[in-house]
């Protein structure tokens, strides 16, 4: 680079610099900036043991929290922005899962144990970059290759194979290497092995990509999408649902690609129980349609949250601008709310008791069926009805 990026200057990050001038930018800040993406974190690495790191900044009045020190990482807080610092490291032992790790001082040996060349980049505080495994040419060129040999690195940490998706599905546009393939496709049976929500976080990381078609069809191709999702997939709808230009949500694009049983995948990795719900519901929520007037949107809305409405009608087919249009009749309707409550139907005389249920379930019905129009008093009105039809006396 000819000039140091702008955020060098920032001046918490300036700070940091001043008090560990032999660090330097690694990471995604490094490879962003160079492919001209937005970042939001920025880390650094150092040459320095941890404590002494710590050791520096406290004495400067930095704040500093011990994140990780076991494995040389600290979390450096000046005012404008939290900044990880690890000390540089090499791989002692690893199993696929954990790695044992000791500190080096040398800056190749650090980045030699980094997943891919495009991660593998450092940048000192002039913006000089430095790049000892080709990662500028392979982020100019789209290509995503692994740091050494590709069966090597996805054996010291099977997590990487969805790593590698995750970065495919937004740097890579040219067919990956037959080792890599190799790699990828015979380590796809140990994922089993991986915590469920690291699985999850990854996969859903992919989905989350601007379009991830190209990675999920290299991933079922290699079988690593299905020992992801064993309940079985359809990438065909996931690639109509983003032709069609849905957001890029995970959720909504596991919903078009799950065949199988949606809570059993939920409950497998662990989904939290907001995106657990959400999934389920997108498969039994009602669909909104195009041909339907305002009073049979105000029935859906009453009992279904518009959101959940709108994401349901990206998962249908059809002319996209009737989709359109009824997307935004969707959200310019007001929510309907039932105007009456159990205190209304006391009111009326009606004991306490199972009656008040049935009687604001029945009111409820015709106010459904009048389109929801029907306000407190006419719901009222049809209360009393309801309550003298109940009323033993008739």
């Amino acid at each position: 680079m000819n000039e140091a990026p702008a955020f060098l200057s920032e001046p918490g990050l300036a700070a940091l610099f001043d008090l560990l001038p032999e660090a330097r930018v690694v990471g995604g800040a490094v490879r962003d900036t160079l492919s001209r993406r937005p970042f939001s974190d920025v880390d650094l690495a150092s040459p320095l043991p941890p404590e002494t790191v710590m050791e520096r900044l406290t004495k400067a009045g930095v704040k500093v929290v011990p994140t990780g020190v076991s494995h040389g990482t600290v979390t450096a807080v000046p005012p404008d922005r939290a900044v990880e610092i690890t000390t540089l490291r090499r791989d002692v032992e690893t199993d696929g899962r954990h790695a044992v790790v000791a500190f080096t001082d040398d800056w190749r040996e650090d980045a030699a144990r980094r997943d891919f060349t495009i991660n593998a980049m450092s940048m000192a505080r002039d913006g000089t970059v430095f790049d000892y495994f080709g990662g500028k040419e392979d982020l100019r060129e789209g290509r995503l290759r692994f740091v050494g040999d590709p069966a090597e690195r996805v054996g010291e940490d099977y997590l990487r194979v969805l790593r590698f998706f995750r970065f495919f599905a937004r740097y890579g546009s040219v067919e990956p290497d037959a080792a890599t393939l190799t790699a990828l496709r015979d380590a796809a049976p140990r994922l089993g092995g991986l915590s469920v929500e690291r699985v999850w976080h990854e996969f859903s990381a992919i989905l989350a990509a601007p379009d991830p078609v190209t990675s999920i069809i290299l991933m079922q191709r290699l079988g690593v999408l299905a020992a992801v999702v064993p309940e079985g997939t359809d990438v065909s709808a996931l690639a109509r649902l983003v032709t069609r230009g849905a957001p890029p949500d995970p959720i909504l694009r596991l919903a078009a690609l799950l065949t199988g049983d949606a809570l059993e995948f939920a409950v497998r990795l662990k989904l939290s129980l907001a995106d657990r719900d959400r999934l389920v519901a997108l498969r039994n929520v009602p669909l909104a349609r195009p041909e339907d007037d305002d009073t049979a949107l105000r029935r859906l809305l009453a009992d279904t949250p518009v959101d959940l409405l709108v994401d349901k009608t990206w998962l249908a087919g059809g002319d996209e601008q009737e989709w359109d249009k009824l997307r935004d009749r969707l959200r310019s309707l007001p929510t309907p709310m039932f105007p009456l409550e159990g205190r209304d139907v006391l009111a009326l005389g009606v004991p306490e008791g199972s009656r008040v249920g049935d009687i604001l379930r029945k009111v409820r019905a015709w106010w459904l069926d009048g389109g929801c129009v029907a306000d407190a008093n006419a719901c009222r009105i049809e209360a009393g009805r309801e309550a003298r039809k109940a009323s033993p006396k008739g």
